[in-house]
């Protein structure tokens, strides 16, 4: 059992004055640790600290700044093991899975962060106006639990690194390499107020977190029904507010695709981290002509999708983070066969002797139609839908037709045919053919999927005010 009892507040560990909070083990279904249930009172101290610690930490030269991440860089890669050890526990990622994605991926975006950072242009000129890109201030982080480290990283690093200071509210389902970072950050020697933990129910801790005067700015991650809570009271006071808010990403297959490399592709992208993905490809489009062929391969492949034990090796799947999860996603797979749709392997019920453990199988969906639930909501389990389109201009309106647009991919024999494609998706971002994700490449979505972009020099952009200066 781990024991959380203190929050990081101005540069030290303070003794959390309330209740706690249970981590639960989902694949056990134990309970592993217990973190603090921050306080109103709690959040007005961090978020105090770090205001009395802005200006000073603005000032700062970029390189000192630089030179303080490198630090929880090194620290972050010293603790490598353990933080994929932990992601296993209060995630249910396979252990070599977090290993090589919850573990390492931080560490490769801090780093691109702190590169970018000694040659990022915070001053320029047009004509007669000196420009300047400055920190927008104090930032409230919100971040959520299923690449809980990541998702820190990705927010925090680019706000530390222009000039902001930061409170951090993880997810209270998967906060313990928060507080892993905290110790890394408190080591590194950072002046108090910079950083600062809070953790809590986003309900609760976390509107009076994005409600506090003193938040000049709020960066989140998690729901479509959250976010707008958060755009809504950021609107409030006119406040900066980013928003990642998920997605229902289409993988186009055209008909010159190399079939098999495309539904390998699809299948490998809908079920990583158990579906547990914002931009999981999970509507696969496919010519009515190659459906019979896709579903066969795609059966074959989803089947080799092995649940169990996150420790063990042999395990390709985990289990869902947790109990309400499991039961959302089950229904959506019951309400798709209700509506219509073909359960062509998988279904609602438990894996095989898996009895314990918050399980749903792959599962696979074919004949999906637009109208469908299962096509138009974001399940956030290991479940693909299967759907059919006549022609080119089909299969772009079927991948649009949707509210989110946050990430989808196509494939073609034709580079030049899949740009086309690719330029016709209203979404964020778009894989062709299995292009490597990019840590220098904007991410973040359309309509529903939210708004602002993080990675990069666009990640850097979203915390920063613009000045003019005429001389």
């Amino acid at each position: 059992m781990i024991n959380k009892d203190q929050l990081y507040i101005d540069g030290k560990w303070q003794p959390a004055s309330q209740g706690t909070i249970d981590v639960v083990n989902p694949f056990t279904e134990a309970t592993i640790a217990k973190i603090p249930a921050g306080s109103p009172q709690e959040v007005d101290h961090a978020v105090l600290s770090a205001r009395a610690a802005f200006e000073s930490w603005a000032g700062q030269p970029v390189a000192a700044r630089v030179a303080l991440l490198e630090k929880v860089r090194q620290g972050l890669e010293a603790r490598q093991e353990e933080i994929a050890q932990l992601i296993t526990a209060e995630v249910g990622m396979p252990l070599k899975m977090s290993k090589r994605i919850q573990a390492s991926l931080p560490l490769m975006v801090l780093e691109s962060f702190c590169k970018l950072a000694m040659s990022y242009p915070f001053e320029s000129s047009i004509a007669n106006s000196n420009i300047y890109k400055e920190p927008v201030g104090v930032v409230a982080c919100i971040t959520p639990w299923n690449y809980p480290l990541h998702q820190i990283v990705a927010k925090v690093a680019p706000a530390l690194l222009v000039g902001c200071c930061v409170v951090l509210k993880p997810s209270e389902v998967a906060p313990l390499t928060a507080f892993l970072l905290a110790e890394v950050i408190d080591a590194a020697g950072f002046p108090p107020g910079v950083f600062n933990l809070v953790t809590g129910e986003g309900a609760t801790i976390g509107e009076v977190l994005v409600r506090h005067d003193e938040i000049d700015m709020t960066s989140f991650t998690g729901s479509v029904v959250a976010g707008k809570r958060v755009a809504a009271l950021s609107a409030e006071e006119v406040k900066r507010v980013t928003l990642e808010l998920g997605g229902k990403s289409a993988s186009v297959i055209l008909d010159d695709a190399d079939l098999a490399k495309a539904v390998k592709g699809t299948v490998n992208g809908c079920l990583l981290n158990s579906g547990q993905t914002c931009s999981a490809l999970t509507r696969m489009l496919v010519p009515e002509s190659h459906y019979d062929e896709a579903v066969t391969l795609a059966v074959d492949l989803c089947q080799a999708f092995k649940p169990g034990d996150p420790m063990a090796d042999d395990t390709r799947l985990g289990p869902l983070v947790s109990a309400a999860q499991r039961e959302r996603v089950r229904n959506f797979i019951r309400t798709g066969v209700k509506e219509g749709a073909e359960l062509l392997c998988g279904g609602p019920d438990a894996p095989a002797g898996l009895a314990r453990g918050y399980f749903v199988q792959p599962t696979i969906l074919g004949k999906v139609t637009a109208d469908m639930t299962i096509a138009q909501s974001e399940i956030f389990g290991p479940v693909l839908s299967i759907m059919t389109y006549r022609t080119e201009a089909d299969a772009i309106k079927i991948a649009n037709d949707s509210r989110y647009g946050l990430s989808g991919a196509v494939w073609s024999g034709s580079n030049e045919r899949a740009m086309k494609v690719a330029k016709e998706m209203r979404t964020g971002q778009v894989d062709i053919n299995g292009g490597a994700f990019n840590l220098l490449a904007p991410f973040g979505g359309f309509k529903q999927s939210g708004y602002g972009r993080e990675l990069g020099e666009y990640g850097f952009e979203e915390f920063m005010e613009v000045k003019s200066v005429q001389c």
